[in-house]
């Protein structure tokens, strides 16, 4: 089950109020996808969001919400910024997943697995350093 809300209906998470538009405000979207407004804007900068504009206001609409949720879940996967731009770059409405190929993500299990071995390491070192710590006091 993914933790990312899903916006299929149109209808944001519980909590926010639903506009009649089905527009998300960047405090309503930033709740609804548990990240900061900072990132919303941050990934607008980098041109992965292009919420509509309403004065000052950032309004979210369901392709927008679309692409956060790739966006995040490229992020889950452990993908960077820049192989993010590419999965979201030319995203349509209907098209609601990233779009790996096969080596993609042999590449991306093996970079995952070398970082989970590089991990493994230093918890065991840790901990063979905290055994032979002495005791504080």
């Amino acid at each position: 089950m993914s933790i990312i809300p899903s916006f299929a209906d149109g209808a944001p998470a519980s909590g926010s109020a639903p506009r009649p538009d089905g527009l998300l405000g960047i405090g309503e979207m930033a709740r609804a996808f548990n990240v900061s407004q900072r990132a919303l804007r941050f990934y607008e900068d980098r041109g992965l969001l292009t919420p509509w504009r309403h004065g000052a206001s950032r309004l979210y609409g369901a392709g927008e919400r679309r692409k956060l949720e790739l966006i995040l879940r490229g992020k889950r996967l452990g993908f960077t910024l820049a192989e993010i731009v590419g999965f979201v770059a030319g995203k349509g409405p209907a098209e609601d997943a990233l779009a790996l190929d096969p080596e993609q993500i042999a590449r991306q299990i093996a970079h995952l697995q070398r970082q989970r071995d590089e991990l493994d390491a230093a918890i065991a070192e840790l901990r063979a350093t905290q055994g032979r710590a002495p005791p504080r006091g």
